[in-house]
C-alpha cells in the first residue's frame, strides 16, 4: 500500500446504515480503511426531493492508481446494487474520491480533487474529523478551513 486516499460514501436508499458498512467492508483487499468518521444524516444537495443521506468519510491506503481505484469502486457501487440514475440522484451508495494523497488530476473521467469538495458540508463535516490539518492542494486550505467557511446546521451526528 502506497498511496493515501479519502473517500466520501452516501446512501439514502434501503437500509442506509448497511449500505455505507457493506461499501467499508468490501473496499478490500484493493484498500486498507485506515480511518473512518462518525456517520452524519444530511440532506439532499442538489436535487432536495428525495430522502436524506448518511454520510461518512474514510481515509485508506491503496496500491491502485487513480483510474484503477476509480473503476474498482464504481464496480464496487454496481455490485452493492447501485443502479444508473441522474445527477444527484437517489442512491443505494455512493462513493467518490475526494484527495489521493496530494495529487491534481483533471480527465475527461476523473478530476482529483473532487471538484466540489469545498462547498459541501456534508462532505467536510467528516473529513474534518477524520483530517482536519490537511491541506487542499490546489486551495492551499486546510479542510478545517474550508469547513468554516461553509454552512453546516443541517449535518447532525446519526445515532
Amino acid at each position: 500500500m502506497e498511496h493515501i486516499v479519502y473517500l466520501a460514501l452516501g446512501s439514502n436508499m434501503g437500509n442506509r446504515l448497511a449500505n455505507l458498512k457493506a461499501a467499508i467492508n468490501n473496499l478490500t483487499p484493493q484498500l486498507a480503511v485506515k480511518s473512518r468518521s462518525s456517520i452524519y444524516e444530511t440532506p439532499p444537495w442538489g436535487f432536495t426531493e428525495q430522502a436524506e443521506f448518511l454520510n461518512q468519510v474514510v481515509m485508506a491506503e491503496t496500491y491502485l492508481q487513480p483510474q484503477a481505484l476509480l473503476s474498482h469502486l464504481k464496480r464496487l457501487e454496481t455490485a452493492l446494487g447501485r443502479v444508473p440514475n441522474f445527477q444527484n440522484g437517489p442512491r443505494l451508495i455512493d462513493i467518490d474520491i475526494l484527495f489521493f494523497d496530494d495529487l491534481v488530476l483533471d480527465t475527461p473521467s476523473l478530476a482529483i480533487p473532487h471538484p466540489r469538495v469545498h462547498e459541501r458540508p456534508f462532505v467536510l463535516v467528516p473529513l474534518a474529523e477524520i483530517a482536519p490539518d490537511f491541506v487542499h492542494p490546489t486551495l492551499g486550505k486546510s479542510i478545517h478551513q474550508l469547513l468554516n467557511k461553509v454552512d453546516r446546521s443541517d449535518i447532525k451526528l446519526f445515532k
